[in-house]
């Protein structure tokens, strides 16, 4: 059992001190007079320990990109040590990327104070060495010549940089002169490196944890040393053959991931490819002609150019200088002025010049195209600095953090998959250039590192029986089916619909009648529409708001009665704008399941047949599923009833930090099936990844929680049974929050089934799903991505935790990731074999495709339902989303808007499918 309990209870003064507390067990303290209630609510789970391993599929060979790695210093300690940056005057040193100058700058004039030991810093407050410095806090003082000009060559003289006014030529020069900083160096902690070869054993402790985060500091920095730009334990080199443009002014750039990482077979260093996107570096004006996507630089619109450079660096020629860009003038070049103090002494009115003619007349500089485009500024707001657009150029290596287009994001998939070999000798070429043997600190770690991939042992599971209709059994093939000649297993009838155009170029007609026959095929009675009603051509221009209302209104004008189903045709496939307001006027006010279809030339039968599969969903049929539901067959789920959820929280994208996140629940119905569901959507805090709705008290006697809706319903669909077992995917969490879903999340889940029913006792099993990490698969033999329902339990996997990796999908371009599953908690009593055989037919049952999918079916469920949802909220405010004005919140945080509820008759149905 996961949940390990110690009870301090008072023991007599005669007796033994207590034996030693185990290192990852959180002792409880109880005291005489603690009431019981209170006491039993301290108990803190821990992640299981694995049981067994195991033993079903044909084993295989494959390599994995972890390489072994050997620590032979493990009686040494790491000494840990804060560090305390300020200028002469005392003022904090804020500026990013300063502190790794003036520690190196350290480094260098100091050695000997320092007995000559390497540092391994992490560019902020922390400092480690390979045992101890001379003394306990150490003094130093550096001057840092040129500190504003962060990747300058710092070849230039004051004067000739090119800034207009004489009050900032001063400034300018104080502020290229040398400055001194002070540097604070203290003890803070000791760490035994001992804590290494402990984790190794799965005695991981806050001191290996610690321990590990030392190596990947001394990682971090090495890469650092190289120039490269560094996101997380991730770092990418300034170098063009890494780049690729997605359009829009904005280059994917690729770089490596590396990390420590301890598992049953001793310590290794996980690399992998990684990708980041930056600001394409040049000119300023060929970044905003491509961002804006226009054809010269007389046709931006500045307003949103100005969004877009805000704090960008840029160098200005032609002295290579290094500035921020803080804004734009307000007027063009050649009429905005400034005062330029005269030669001839300090009695001399200044002049008002414009920037123009500054550099064309007292530089003699030739500007082509500047002359009527606003200027950038690189000055503070009341003491503006200008330079004309085409002197400015972006520095390369800047993150570009705003959510990709979808255009951009297919580009930038398009343009970076590698076929597994690729990857292979990418990364053993990486391990190479990386040189790590020649990083002192590791080598005074006794760290060596192995260049060769490490060996696992897979094994492929195989793939589930799945029934279709008329009781016919099949097997999927190579993680594939298709429904050609088969009949859905529970097809619907569709009596009352009708198909509605929003200017979607296409005949509807004839589109309406290839999909009744294609219905037909697959046993689902399509009557003949009631009606097609195209949108007026006067209302295309419209707001979305108002096209949907003055749709509806037609068809309630037309309709005898509601409609169950309307097919809608949108006039673009992405990010259309009427999808919101469409799905919310259906979904929430009216109650008819819908789906949006947006026509492209390619309509064959296989598209039809994808749409078909949606919509039977959506109207309670099933379109197959695995014969043991039928059969009830599934090991500990068929004989005891079993709700199982898909739980995920999705966020706004990176620039958006205003935007509430949305919490999804997606729940089983209608037991022992495990191919039906429903889902429970919420907002939650901007950026919260624990769910706070889960159980939510709104007076003493009503939970407005999301469990409560779950529960009832799944007592309703399922025979008036309550689950006695309740298995929990949960999706989106790293490993430093298992503990918070363990202790958080399910004690949330608790209190819910309490509140319904005191003596209900549920058995709970919580499982983590991951594919943001960095562990891949290769087959030794052959250049393909490993078979779909690859299982691997072994050697890379935790040394004491219950995880493991499947792969249940069939890759099919670029380099297969694979899903990891972390088994948290398991009061059913799982054997190793039955759990990974569950999650493996969850990745069958998805309704949407005919494809085993790589991660369950209740996860990719709640994505669907959080992003569908979610996309209610978007229209409500009009403000410019993408814009980075977020992270700054007023006082008094603004509520978070709440979701419109779903009518009854579409919130038990699979309407996200």
């Amino acid at each position: 059992m996961g949940g390990s309990e110690l009870d301090g209870n008072g023991t007599e003064e005669a007796l033994p001190p207590p034996p030693p507390i185990p290192p990852h067990i959180v002792p409880i303290q109880a005291a005489d007079q603690v009431p019981a209630e209170s006491a039993k609510k301290k108990i803190v789970r821990v992640p299981m320990a694995r049981r067994n391993l195991g033993t079903k599929g044909q084993k295989i060979p494959l390599l994995t990109n972890h390489f072994r790695v050997k620590v032979s210093n493990v009686e040494g300690h790491f000494f840990h040590y804060s560090v305390a940056l300020s200028y002469e005057d005392g003022r904090a040193v804020d500026g990013k990327g300063i502190g790794r100058k003036v520690i190196d700058k350290v480094h260098e004039t100091y050695r000997s104070d320092l007995a000559d030991k390497e540092f391994a810093y992490d560019g902020e407050k922390s400092l480690f060495t390979v045992g101890p410095l001379p003394r306990n806090k150490l003094e130093f003082t550096v001057v840092l010549d040129d500190v504003s000009a962060a990747r300058s060559n710092g070849n230039r003289s004051p004067d000739g940089h090119g800034s207009p006014s004489e009050n900032d030529r001063k400034r300018l020069r104080r502020q290229y002169q040398s400055k001194t900083f002070k540097v604070e160096i203290s003890f803070a902690a000791k760490i035994p490196m001992q804590a290494i070869g402990n984790a190794l054993r799965g005695q991981e402790s806050e001191n290996s944890q610690e321990a590990l985060r030392v190596l990947d500091i001394i990682l971090r920095q090495h890469a650092s040393k190289q120039g490269c730009l560094l996101v997380r334990q991730s770092f990418f080199h300034n170098d063009p053959k890494n780049f690729v443009d997605v359009g829009g002014g904005v280059l994917g750039c690729r770089g490596f991931h590396s990390s420590f990482r301890t598992a049953q077979e001793g310590l290794s260093l996980n690399i992998d490819v990684s990708t980041t996107m930056i600001i394409q570096p040049g000119p300023v004006v060929d970044f905003l002609i491509a961002n804006q996507g226009v054809n010269d630089p007389f046709s931006l619109d500045w307003n949103k150019a100005k969004r877009a450079l805000k704090n960008l660096r840029i160098k200005v020629s032609p002295s290579n200088a290094e500035y921020k860009i803080t804004g734009l003038s307000d007027k063009p070049c050649r009429e905005q002025t400034f005062s330029l103090k005269q030669r001839g002494g300090d009695d001399s009115e200044p002049l008002e010049v414009t920037v123009y003619d500054y550099f064309v007349n007292h530089r003699k500089m030739n500007l082509q195209y500047s002359e009527s485009l606003p200027c950038i500024n690189v000055g503070k707001p009341k003491r503006p600095t200008f330079f004309p657009l085409e002197l400015c150029s972006l520095v390369s290596l800047q993150r570009y953090t705003k959510a990709l287009s979808t255009f951009q994001r297919a580009s930038l998939v398009e343009k970076s998959r590698q076929k597994p070999q690729e990857r292979m000798s990418i990364l053993s070429n990486a391990l190479k250039r990386n040189n790590y043997d020649a990083e002192p600190m590791l080598r005074s770690c006794g760290i060596a590192i192995n260049n060769n991939f490490t060996q696992v042992e897979g094994r492929v599971l195989p793939a589930p029986k799945l029934k279709a209709g008329n009781g016919e059994d099949f097997f999927p093939r190579n993680g594939k089916w298709n429904f050609n000649n088969k009949k859905l297993v529970q097809p619907t009838k569709i009596e009352r619909w009708a198909a509605v155009n929003f200017s979607a170029r296409c005949d509807v007609r004839s589109l309406v009648s290839n999909l009744i026959k294609c219905g037909e095929m697959k046993g689902v009675l399509m009557k003949e529409p009631f009606d097609v009603f195209e949108e007026p051509g006067n209302l295309r221009r419209a707001p979305p708001l108002v096209r949907v209302e003055k749709m509806f209104e037609e068809i309630k004008s037309r309709l005898p009665g509601q409609p169950e189903f309307l097919l809608c045709l949108l006039p673009e496939r992405k990010n259309c704008d009427l999808y919101g307001p469409w799905k919310r006027k259906n979904l929430s006010e009216v109650g008819i399941a819908t789906q949006c279809i947006a026509p492209t030339n390619r309509i064959n039968d296989q598209y039809l047949t994808n749409v078909l599969l949606k919509i039977n969903a959506k109207l309670g049929g099933l379109n197959s599923m695995l014969a043991i539901e039928r059969t009830t067959m599934i090991p500990l789920v068929s004989k005891v009833p079993t709700i199982i959820l898909g739980m995920d929280v999705s966020h706004g994208s990176p620039g958006q930090s205003d935007i509430p996140s949305i919490a999804a629940v997606v729940s089983s119905r209608e037991w022992p099936l495990i191919s039906r569901y429903r889902a429970a959507v919420r907002t939650q805090s901007p950026k919260v990844e624990m769910i706070d709705s889960l159980f939510k008290l709104v007076s003493e006697t009503e939970d407005e929680g999301i469990m409560r809706e779950v529960l009832l319903e799944f007592y309703t669909s399922s025979g008036k049974r309550k689950p006695d077992q309740i298995i929990i995917f949960r999706d989106g969490v790293s490993e430093s929050q298992f503990n918070q879903v363990l202790n958080i999340e399910l004690d949330q889940i608790i209190e819910a089934c309490k509140f319904l029913d005191e003596n209900w006792n549920p058995k709970f099993v919580v499982i983590i799903a991951q594919k943001n990490h960095h562990t891949k698969f290769f087959q030794q033999q052959s250049p393909d991505n490993v078979p779909p329902g690859t299982i691997i339990d072994n050697k890379i996997c935790h040394p004491r935790n219950n995880d493991f990796y499947l792969c249940a999908h069939a890759g099919m371009i670029g380099t297969t990731r694979p899903t990891h599953y972390h088994v948290l908690y398991d009061e059913v009593g799982f054997s190793a074999d039955d759990l990974q055989e569950l999650v493996h037919s969850l990745s069958y049952v998805y309704q949407r495709s005919t494809t085993a999918i790589s991660v369950v079916a209740p996860i990719c469920y709640a994505h669907l339902a959080a992003s569908q949802v979610g996309q209610f909220m978007k229209f409500d405010d009009s403000s410019d989303t993408s814009s980075s004005h977020g992270g700054l919140t007023a006082p008094g945080v603004p509520p978070v808007p709440q979701l419109p509820r779903l009518q009854e008759n579409v919130s038990n149905s699979m309407f996200f499918c």
